[in-house]
């Protein structure tokens, strides 16, 4: 299946995860695809898995730094031309008590996940063709109030308004924006809160489907909203939880 045959889609955080995930899918899609990320290893890494030859570029990039994205975008234009889409999936992760988090902290992750989602959108415009689409990552986090989790939750409560507000403002362009928000989800990330079998359990327990997710279930929502088969579909969130916040996990009632 060709469905992004001759198109190009720009993936910040790619070099692992949802990333990953989604460029392989895209690749077997048919488009090219170009990989953002901090780690230069781990981009090399994850090119020499897709081996997907020239159709994969790699640019070493910190999204907080608009003068990287100046750079990574430069690169797309010079190798690929234009973009058909666009998928904002660098975050980084924090914990802690509200009155733990130094300001160091908190322009580490609001740089990275608000800041670093805006400016990615905001460099990208002159590249993405009218009628592209962009797809945001958001979290499931922003539905709950959670303890520890203060700083975080609301990096992605703004990356969820922003898929909302750049909606209208792209619209006369064609340009679709929405955001995909996942649940529990196998990442390295995960991997960093819940280090254990016994907390990711517990983790897949609050879950109706009784599971944690994969980056390619994450990864087939995001082609599904890069695509035009959504194209009648913007400013919206597409929940990828597992029944994660809206549902409460079955379990026998006490005899």
């Amino acid at each position: 299946m060709d469905e992004f045959a001759g198109k190009t889609v720009l993936i910040t955080g790619g070099g692992s995860g949802i990333g990953l995930a989604t460029a392989r899918r895209l690749l077997g899609a048919g488009a090219r695809v170009a990989l953002a990320g901090r780690s230069g290893d781990r981009l090399a890494a994850a090119v020499k898995e897709l081996d997907g030859g020239d159709r994969v570029l790699s640019v070493t990039a910190d999204v907080s730094n608009t003068a990287d994205l100046d750079a990574l975008t430069a690169e797309v234009r010079q190798r690929f031309g234009r973009l058909a889409g666009l998928f904002v999936n660098a975050g980084v992760a924090t914990g802690g008590r509200a009155t733990d988090y130094t300001e160091a902290e908190f322009d580490r992750v609001v740089g990275t996940n608000f800041k670093g989602a805006f400016f990615t959108v905001q460099k990208s415009l002159p590249l993405l063709e009218d009628g592209g689409a962009i797809v945001l990552n958001s979290s499931w986090t922003v539905h709950k109030g959670m303890a520890m989790g203060s700083l975080y939750s609301a990096t992605k409560a703004a990356v969820l308004n922003l898929a909302a507000t750049f909606a209208p403002d792209l619209a006369e362009r064609g340009i679709r924006v929405n955001t995909v928000t996942p649940g529990h989800v196998r990442t390295d990330m995960l991997d960093m809160i819940a280090p254990t079998d016994e907390v990711k359990g517990f983790f897949a327990s609050q879950v109706a489907l009784g599971r944690l997710g994969t980056p390619d279930d994450v990864a087939d929502a995001v082609l599904f909203l890069l695509s035009p088969r959504s194209s009648y579909i913007t400013g919206q969130e597409l929940v990828v939880d597992g029944g994660l916040i809206g549902s409460v996990p079955f379990a026998p009632m006490p005899s």
